[in-house]
């Protein structure tokens, strides 16, 4: 990821050299991007389209849905899977003037910079005469993460996803500790948490969460709080304001009855939960399969996750309980040779057809808004309404700048949140952790 700049800053430089990045006529020889015949190559219909995803859990469910396309567009699709950090080196060097795959995922860390490059093909034209597609129907926060400053369109969302709260009923019986409930506050979490681990003597935690979980950890308690990690418009932080450090400071609390830092680092929150070692960690809905497919899943259940009382009322307000959501697009390389297919096939992934499918098969929640219901049942045996109807309560859209991974990386570190990570009985470290965070994010921004 560190040489995403400067590798498509090349790209950049490739786009205005017509013909120097992406061989017949590719990357960026049309000034729009738009799939004219400059960018299309020969205009020959491809006879297949490569399509790199880095989940192997989403690859059946996309593979069968790319299959039914197949069967009135002629077209072959062949779904690779490429691990999360080969994925993306893969990627930065097909920007920077090797192979890209034809159809791939867009990511909330790394879209605004490949948008800002025109490596990617600009969708425009194509959503313009494209029945099937109405840009109104899906997650607000997706939908503006992959259209440029501009009001071009370089990805169409193809999912959402919120998180909730895992537990081991096995855990939670054996210590006789109530299960979790739609009333539990973070406190509740808490005193449930150290009943596991006071009462199995260490043996167990009652919790797990690593400097790494925080869309689908401690980002919440922060917004549960009140507090923003990154504001709304993009351009700033209240991450060291009192109502951010109010939520750090329950996470701190939290880590004082969960796995120390150390073992997490060694072995990883989930593995922790799925080898019996911790009983509860927090977890989105992209890893639910995960969890489904486990050796002991009939001990483990969902719920939604825990809220902050802040009015003190007893009652979970709407603004009391948040989640975070982040959404992939689906997005196609602008050397491609065929962009009328691929688009054919990417707006077949995200029209109401295909989204549905992709619902109903339990690859994901979909990027439109009402299409989720089936997911619900597409787990046997494993109730996951919780990730439903987290969407009753507080969403917000997870965390980025243009560089997100800059401060992203740099908050796990030390000097920021691994030291209360590492010595969480010391609630000032907590408190100044925040407030580096909060220097260290203003600038990353600035330095954008």
């Amino acid at each position: 990821m560190k040489k995403l700049a400067a590798l498509l800053l090349a790209a950049m430089m490739c786009t205005t050299a017509l013909t120097a990045c992406g061989g017949s006529g590719g990357s960026g020889s049309s000034s729009s991007g738009s799939g004219s015949s400059e960018s299309s190559g020969s205009g020959a219909k491809a006879g297949s389209i490569t399509v790199n995803i880095w989940d192997a859990n989403q690859q059946k469910g996309i593979q069968e849905i790319a299959d039914k396309w197949t069967e009135t567009s002629g077209v072959k699709v062949n779904v690779e899977v490429v691990d999360w950090d080969n994925y993306w080196t893969l990627l930065e060097a097909g920007a920077s003037g090797g192979t890209m795959p034809d159809v791939f995922w867009m990511h909330s860390n790394t879209a605004q910079m490949y948008m800002e490059n025109d490596v990617l093909l600009k969708l425009n034209d194509y959503i313009e005469k494209d029945s099937k597609i109405d840009m109104s129907k899906y997650y607000e926060g997706v939908k503006n993460l992959y259209t440029r400053s501009d009001g071009n369109v370089y990805a169409l969302p193809k999912d959402h996803d919120t998180i909730a709260l895992l537990y081991n009923k096995a855990i939670f019986d054996k210590y006789k500790v109530d299960y979790p409930t739609d009333k539990w506050t973070w406190t509740d979490m808490y005193e449930a948490a150290k009943k596991i681990t006071e009462g199995s003597k260490g043996d167990v935690y009652g919790m797990a969460m690593n400097t790494s979980n925080n869309q689908d950890g401690w980002y919440n308690l922060i917004y549960s709080y009140g507090g923003q990690v990154i504001t709304e418009d993009h351009k700033g932080t209240t991450i060291g304001g009192a109502e951010s450090k109010a939520g750090m400071e329950m996470m701190r609390q939290l880590l004082t009855v969960g796995a120390p830092q150390s073992v997490v680092a060694e072995t990883g929150t989930d593995s922790l939960f799925m080898s019996g070692k911790v009983g509860m960690i927090t977890q989105g809905s992209w890893m639910i399969n995960s969890f489904y497919t486990a050796e002991n899943h009939a001990d483990y259940a969902w719920a939604l996750l825990p809220y902050a009382d802040r009015n003190g009322n007893g009652t979970c307000e709407k603004d009391e309980r948040w989640s975070a959501y982040n959404g992939l697009g689906w997005a196609a390389s602008a050397a491609v040779k065929d962009p009328e297919s691929c688009y054919s096939l990417i707006s077949y992934f995200c029209s109401e057809e295909g989204q549905k499918l992709q619902a109903e098969k339990g690859v994901t929640m979909g990027g439109m808004t009402g299409v989720s219901d089936a997911f619900a049942n597409a787990f046997e045996g494993m109730d996951i309404k919780p990730f439903l109807d987290a969407e009753n309560f507080s969403l917000y859209f997870r965390p980025y700048t243009r560089k997100t991974t800059v401060w992203e990386d740099a908050l796990q570190q030390a000097g920021a949140f691994l030291d209360p990570w590492q010595k969480p009985d010391d609630a000032e470290l907590m408190s100044k952790a925040c407030d580096n965070a909060q220097k260290i994010i203003e600038d990353a921004i600035k330095a954008e």
